[in-house]
């Protein structure tokens, strides 16, 4: 495994580029209303398209996750006090950005005793006076697989909650510490349980160093688990501090892949280089 500081040069099918200007006027919009958004803490390479067409991902929970993946770019360290007036801003800028489906997700708080689903809860519960006609999806941790956390999300019915398991079993050891699989395949299993008309949704990233045959067993767990929506995307480190890409996908066996989850049942699949699990999150509810 190439964990040191060899990279690999990215292929020509990954050279999407920034919109500067466009980033910047909805950065003043966000900053304005005080709202974090997983786009700019994440660094996802999607983030000059979605801004310029109005498009965020909001992130509540504060600026500070309380776990260590390697491949992921949000703050680490002691988390912020819980906001509770964030739910209303979020809720006043999906009215002000006219949003028709708003994604929301958060740092993970193992802090808090119900891991902040409360939060999610509330700012759903905001979300739907303020714009009752968008459509909500939550990205929610794992709450450590607490069955009342998880209740409490899946409960404030949003359209879709969707929980990533991120890459295949073999390698959370090595880039998802804290998390565990089959607990991500069980919060899955659980909102389904709690909420049977609530569609779930979860997302892989290729080219960490999994297999073929290890991303297929993957695909076909988490329809074992209810799931019914699926994002794939390739995994670009979003520095050399991070875990380094092992491998670049290739479109090609990225469709394969879809084809893949679309004979073992997944009712809307979206698989490429640049998809994240909010990418074109919209038309999973079409």
């Amino acid at each position: 495994m190439n964990e040191g500081k060899f990279r690999r040069m990215k292929p020509q099918w990954l050279n999407k580029k920034i919109n500067l200007g466009a980033c910047n006027t909805m950065k003043f919009f966000l900053r304005d209303l005080k709202i974090e958004t997983v786009c700019e803490q994440a660094l996802c390479p999607n983030m000059g398209e979605c801004f310029s067409s109005g498009q965020a991902t909001f992130l509540i929970l504060g600026r500070h996750c309380t776990r260590f993946c390697k491949f992921c770019n949000i703050d680490k360290g002691v988390p912020d006090p819980l906001d509770f007036e964030e739910p209303v801003r979020v809720a006043e800028a999906t009215e002000r950005l006219k949003l028709k489906h708003v994604v929301i997700t958060s740092v993970t708080r193992d802090d808090l005793p119900d891991g902040g689903a409360g939060m999610f809860t509330r700012t759903v519960a905001a979300l739907r006076s303020a714009a009752p006609a968008c459509t909500v999806e939550l990205l929610i941790p794992d709450f450590q697989n607490s069955a009342s956390a998880v209740k409490t999300a899946a409960c404030s019915y949003p359209e879709i909650i969707a929980h990533n398991v991120e890459t295949v079993p073999s390698l959370y050891s090595r880039v998802r510490q804290g998390a565990v699989y089959l607990r991500s395949l069980d919060v899955l299993r659980a909102v389904k349980g709690f909420a049977p008309q609530v569609k779930t949704k979860s997302g892989i990233m290729l080219g960490m160093g999994e297999s073929p045959d290890e991303v297929i067993t993957v695909l076909s767990d988490l329809r074992g688990a209810g799931c019914d929506f699926l994002s794939i995307g390739q995994y670009l480190a979003p520095s050399s501090r991070h875990y380094p890409v092992q491998e670049y996908i290739s479109p090609e066996q990225f469709d394969r892949y879809k084809e893949t989850a679309l004979s073992l049942g997944f009712s809307f699949v979206v698989s490429g280089p640049y998809v994240r699990s909010s990418y074109m999150a919209g038309k999973y509810v079409r």
